[in-house]
C-alpha cells in the first residue's frame, strides 16, 4: 500500500491530491456553515480570519500584469474586519508590508482604536518576492507553517480566506486544519471560460456564438470555420484561454483576409484559418506570441466566440455570492471601465451599474447564482456582460464568471466597511448607515513613469495635504489601494467614494491632476522645509 502522508516538523498530513486529504478538506469545509452562523450573529464573537492574498494563476498570465506581486496588498481592505473587538487577524504576505501602509488601513477603521486592533493583527511573511504564488511558497516553508499554526491558536473558530482557490489551497487548508471559506477546488472548471458557458447555458442566460472545451491549434480553427459558416457576417472573433486573467489570456482573429476563400472546400479554408492562428493573431497581451499561445492553449484549454460588435456598447458586472451556509445573493452591480488596444483590458469600474440595464444584469446574477449555489459552489464572485445599444434597449451578452475575488471585490466592501451601509436590490444604491446614498470609481491601474520613486509615506501625504484623503464625517474622499507598488512599479489603485456618479469622478480627476501637479512638476518641492516630509 503506497505511502499516503507527508511529514513536517510536529505533524503528519495527507499527500497534496491525495483521496486522503480531499476527504480531510471536505471534513474541515463541514465547519464552515457552523462558524458563519456563529460570527455572523455575533459582533463579539472570538473568531480568526488568516488571509492569505495567493494569487495562484498560471504563472505566465500573471507576469503579464504590471506589479502583481503587490496585488496581495489588494485584500487590505479585510483589515477592515478588526472593527469587531473578538476578532483576530493573521495576514500573511510574500513580503513585508511598508508600516505606513497598515497604519493607513488602521486609521479608517470606525468604532475602535486603531491601538486595538494592531494588537489584534497578526503579520507574517514569507520574504520571497519570486513569482511563485504566496500559498506554494508557504507551503514549501515547514517552520513558518508551524508559526502560522501558532498564531491561529483555537483552530475550531477560525478560517482560512484566499483571494482564489486552487488544489494547493486545499492543500494549505488541510495543513493548517481550518476551513476555507472559498471555491471547493473541485468545482474549478466552473469558473473557466468553457465552464462558464455551460453555466450560461444552463441558466438560459444569451451570450456570444462559440464554442468550448478546445485545445488544440486543430480544435481552434475547426471551432473559427464553425463559427463562420454559422454567422457569415462574422468579421471578429475572439479567442480565449480558459484560465486568462484580467482580459490578457485573450487574442482577436479576423475573417477579412480570408473573404476570398469563404466559399472554399472546408479542408482549405481550415488550413487558411490554422495559418492565420500562427501569423495573424493579435492577443492582448503585447509579448504574446503564437508558440508561446498555443502552448498554454494546450495545458489550460479554451474557447473562441464571436466578438460582439456594436457602436454603443458597454461592459458592466454583477457581484454575486454564496454563503457558508449557501445562500445565493446578489450584491453590487458595476460599469466596467475597459482599456488595451483591444478594449479588453480591466481598467476600474464605478458604481452603480446605469439604471437602464442594473436591474436585468441583476436578474441573471440571480439565475447564475442560484445554480453555482445548487452545484456546492460557495464565495464571492462576478459575471460579466457585454451590451449593445438597440434603439431604446440593449442586447445582452454574458461573456465569463469570476470565480474569485477581483477588481470589483475590494472597492465595494471597502465601502461598506467605512460606511456600515449596504446595497439595496430593489434600487441598486448602496445607502450608508446614515440614509445616504453613495457612488464610487475605483481603478487598479493609475500608473505612470513619475510616480515611480514615491513611497508610502510621500502619496499619503499628498493626498492628505491637497485634502483628498477620505473623510469619515462625510464619508467622502479617496482610498488608496496598492500603494507599495507605486514606488517599483509606478502604479497605484484608488477608491474615489463620491455624493454622486460625477462627485466621483471629480475625485478621480482630482487626484489624477494633484499627482501629476506634484511628482511632474514637482509641486512637492515648495514643501520640503515642512519637517513631517
Amino acid at each position: 500500500m503506497p505511502n499516503t502522508l507527508v511529514e513536517t516538523p510536529t505533524n503528519l498530513f495527507p499527500i497534496p491530491g491525495s483521496p486522503e486529504e480531499i476527504i480531510a478538506f471536505k471534513r474541515l469545509q463541514e465547519k464552515m456553515p457552523i462558524l458563519f452562523d456563529k460570527v455572523a450573529n455575533n459582533r463579539l464573537a472570538e473568531h480568526t480570519s488568516v488571509i492569505v492574498p495567493s494569487m495562484t494563476l498560471h504563472t505566465e498570465e500573471l507576469l503579464k500584469l504590471k506589479g502583481a506581486s503587490f496585488y496581495e496588498e489588494r485584500l487590505l481592505y479585510l483589515l477592515m474586519l478588526l472593527r469587531r473587538p473578538r476578532t483576530r487577524l493573521v495576514f500573511i504576505t510574500s513580503q513585508r508590508i511598508h508600516p505606513s501602509v497598515i497604519d493607513y488601513y488602521l486609521h479608517l477603521l470606525t468604532g475602535v482604536p486603531a491601538g486595538h486592533a494592531r494588537r489584534r493583527l497578526v503579520l507574517i511573511e514569507t520574504s520571497d518576492g519570486s513569482n511563485t504564488p504566496l500559498t506554494q511558497k508557504l507551503l514549501d516553508r515547514p517552520i513558518l507553517m508551524e508559526r502560522i499554526r501558532r498564531a491561529i491558536g483555537d483552530r475550531e473558530n477560525a478560517h482560512l480566506v484566499c483571494f482564489n482557490t486552487t488544489p494547493i489551497e486545499r492543500t494549505l487548508a488541510v495543513q493548517l486544519g481550518i476551513p476555507l471559506y472559498g471555491l471547493d477546488p473541485d468545482l474549478l472548471y466552473l469558473g473557466t471560460k468553457s465552464g462558464c458557458r455551460q453555466i450560461f447555458r444552463e441558466a438560459g442566460i444569451p451570450m456570444p456564438a462559440g464554442r468550448e472545451n478546445l485545445t488544440t491549434q486543430d480544435d481552434i480553427a475547426a471551432a473559427l470555420m464553425d463559427l463562420w459558416e454559422e454567422r457569415p457576417q462574422m468579421r471578429k472573433a475572439v479567442v480565449k484561454l480558459n484560465d486568462g486573467f484580467s482580459g490578457e489570456g485573450n487574442a482577436i482573429f479576423r475573417f477579412e483576409p480570408l473573404k476570398k476563400l469563404q466559399s472554399a472546400p472546408r479542408d482549405v479554408l481550415k488550413a487558411a484559418i490554422s495559418a492565420c492562428l500562427e501569423k495573424t493573431l493579435e492577443y492582448v497581451a503585447p509579448t504574446e506570441t503564437w508558440q508561446n499561445f498555443a502552448a498554454k492553449f494546450l495545458i489550460m484549454g479554451g474557447i473562441c466566440e464571436e466578438f460582439v460588435e456594436g457602436e454603443v456598447k458597454q461592459s458592466p458586472s454583477v457581484q454575486c455570492r454564496v454563503n457558508a451556509i449557501g445562500e445565493p445573493q446578489v450584491i453590487s452591480t458595476h460599469d466596467q471601465l475597459l482599456g488595451g488596444l483591444s478594449g479588453q483590458v480591466y481598467l476600474g469600474c464605478t458604481f452603480p451599474a446605469n439604471p437602464s440595464y442594473r436591474a436585468k444584469i441583476q436578474d441573471y446574477g440571480e439565475k447564475i447564482a442560484s445554480i453555482l449555489a445548487s452545484k456546492g459552489v460557495i464565495g464571492r464572485f462576478a459575471v460579466d456582460f457585454v451590451l449593445v445599444q438597440k434603439e431604446d434597449d440593449w442586447d445582452y451578452y454574458a461573456i465569463e464568471i469570476n470565480l474569485r475575488k477581483g477588481g470589483t471585490t475590494h472597492p465595494f466592501l471597502m465601502m461598506k466597511f467605512l460606511t456600515d451601509g449596504g446595497y439595496d436590490p430593489a434600487t441598486g444604491l448602496f445607502v450608508t448607515s446614515s440614509g445616504r446614498p453613495k457612488y464610487y470609481l475605483a481603478s487598479d491601474n493609475l500608473s505612470s513613469p513619475h510616480y515611480r520613486g514615491i513611497t508610502p509615506d510621500e502619496l499619503i501625504d499628498i493626498a492628505v495635504y491637497n485634502n483628498l484623503h477620505f473623510h469619515s464625517a462625510t464619508e467622502r474622499g479617496v482610498v488608496f489601494h496598492l500603494i507599495g507598488a507605486m514606488s517599483q512599479f509606478g502604479k497605484v489603485g484608488v477608491t474615489c467614494i463620491g455624493n454622486s456618479p460625477e462627485d466621483a469622478q471629480d475625485l478621480y480627476q482630482s487626484i489624477l491632476k494633484v499627482l501629476d501637479e506634484e511628482l511632474k512638476e514637482r509641486k512637492w518641492q515648495d514643501r520640503l522645509n515642512y519637517s513631517a516630509i
